[in-house]
């Protein structure tokens, strides 16, 4: 039986008196089995147990940013999902990628985003990128267990940042490391197994004072040249019509662009490697 409930049906203290903004530390005190991280794990490395995501790009663009990722998902040598999505929105102005096991950062992703709104509704008031950045990283942090046996996951965080004074600043990317390190990226990031690769292009590509459209087609190419090298990435699929989810953040709030519009990006960025292989 979960910790904070009674035979007789009613919830105890904790759900009726005053607590912590934090849903995480909430649900450690009531139900500390529920959290990924508490989970026990049968002895051994366990990576090959479950799926993995892999490369999902942030980009610093004029007003905000613009987060895209690939659609595969790999089980060793095998593909074990062609349209995972691994960008979501994680309140009204910032948005969360992640790479690694496939379960648990879906997992943790929805965790993150339960997290802040609670804090919002307890504080009456909506946490600064600040905080949500080091709110993600102690979720991170605390699945390092799981993480020493092969259940790791490694996210990538950006959002607008209201307080900002300086309008170059107001798009802000946060990288962390499987250990719940985390740090501010200029510009851009990647995250996944084709992310050296993605970087890569990105770094020949990309120039301060982006307009959101050119940010999410420098995000596509990106993901197209990790594809080229990395198996585990997946590029875009016009017969399937499968494409890389990509959304903005701005100061007018998130938004995930349809299919329609990713799909026409992708059908002419492959075009041009028709004609130039090399990009």
């Amino acid at each position: 039986m979960p910790a904070g409930y009674e035979p007789s049906g009613r919830h105890s203290d904790f759900f009726s008196n005053p607590g912590t903004s934090s849903f995480t530390q909430f649900l450690s005190q009531t139900a500390p089995e529920l959290l990924p991280g508490r989970r026990p794990l049968p002895p051994g490395y366990s990576a090959d147990m479950a799926p993995h995501a892999t490369t999902v790009v942030s980009i610093v663009c004029a007003n905000g940013v613009v987060m895209a990722g690939d659609r595969r998902a790999t089980a060793g040598n095998l593909i074990a999902s062609r349209d995972i999505e691994k960008v979501h929105p994680a309140d009204p102005y910032s948005l969360v990628g992640m790479a690694g096991t496939a379960g648990i950062g879906i997992e943790l992703i929805k965790l993150f985003q339960v997290e802040l709104e609670h804090y919002e509704k307890i504080e009456g008031a909506m946490l600064s990128l600040d905080g949500k950045a080091n709110r993600l990283a102690t979720l991170v942090r605390n699945n390092l267990g799981a993480a020493m046996q092969g259940l790791a996951v490694v996210p990538i965080f950006a959002g607008v940042d209201l307080a900002a004074t300086d309008p170059a600043k107001v798009g802000r990317i946060f990288s962390f490391d499987v250990a719940g390190g985390l740090y501010e990226e200029t510009g851009y990031d990647g995250i996944g197994s084709g992310s050296l690769f993605a970087k890569s292009a990105l770094k020949k590509r990309y120039r301060p004072g982006l307009s959101v459209e050119e940010a999410v087609t420098l995000g596509v190419e990106a993901l197209y040249d990790a594809a080229d090298d990395d198996t585990a990435t997946g590029g875009p699929d016009l017969t399937r019509k499968i494409y890389p989810v990509v959304m903005s953040a701005t100061v007018e709030g998130t938004r995930r662009h349809t299919d329609e519009e990713v799909g026409a990006i992708a059908e002419a960025v492959v075009a041009r490697r028709m004609e130039n292989i090399g990009g």
